[in-house]
C-alpha cells in the first residue's frame, strides 16, 4: 500500500467521520417548520375557546388562570440571572453557612452551559484579598454548594474575588 492508498484510506474515513456527525448534528428537535405553524394556530385557537367559554364556568376560569400563572412565575425565574438562580438554590436549600457564604456573589457565568465533557462555570464574588484573604474558606462552601445547585460528568467552578484573582475552585 503506497502513499496513494494512504491518502484514499485516509479521505473516506474524514468523509465518513463529516458524516455522522452531519447527521447528529442536523436535528434540532423542532420537528420541522410545519409543525410550528400548527401548534402556534392551535396555541392562539386555545385563549379564544376558554374566553368564550368562561363566561359559563366561572369557577374552572379561576383554576385555568392559577395554572396559567405558574408558568409565568416559572419562567420569570428562568429570566433572572444565573447568580440570582444561585442564590435562590441556596436560600432554599442550603445550609446557614453557605446561605452566608452566597450572599457574596455578584455574577454567575457559564452555569447554563453544560455538555457534560468540559463543563466550567465562574463565582465571582464581592470578597477581597485574592487566595490569602477574607473569602478563602467561604470559596469552598460556594464551590460546594454550586456542586448542589448543578451537576455535570466532568464540571469545574472556580471562584473569584472583587479583583478577579482566584479564591478557590471545586468539582460539580
Amino acid at each position: 500500500m503506497g502513499m496513494k492508498g494512504k491518502i484514499a484510506l485516509g479521505a473516506v474515513v474524514g468523509i465518513v467521520v463529516i458524516g455522522a456527525v452531519s447527521a447528529n448534528g442536523g436535528d434540532d428537535g423542532d420537528g420541522g417548520g410545519k409543525s410550528d405553524g400548527r401548534t402556534s394556530a392551535g396555541a392562539a385557537a386555545k385563549p379564544g375557546d376558554a374566553s368564550s367559554g368562561g363566561s359559563s364556568s366561572g369557577g374552572s376560569s379561576d383554576a385555568e388562570q392559577a395554572e396559567e400563572k405558574k408558568p409565568a412565575e416559572d419562567k420569570a425565574v428562568e429570566k433572572a440571572s444565573q447568580a440570582d438562580q444561585f442564590k435562590a438554590f441556596v436560600q432554599k436549600n442550603g445550609t446557614a453557612t453557605e446561605k452566608k457564604a452566597v450572599s457574596h456573589v455578584t455574577k454567575v457565568q457559564g452555569a447554563d452551559e453544560q455538555n457534560d465533557i468540559l463543563d466550567t462555570a465562574d463565582v465571582y464574588t464581592d470578597f477581597t484579598g485574592g487566595i490569602m484573604g477574607e473569602g478563602e474558606g467561604a470559596a469552598k462552601l460556594i464551590a460546594s454548594a454550586f456542586a448542589d445547585w448543578k451537576d455535570s460528568e466532568n464540571g469545574l467552578v472556580t471562584v473569584y474575588d472583587a479583583e478577579g484573582e482566584l479564591l478557590g475552585n471545586g468539582e460539580f
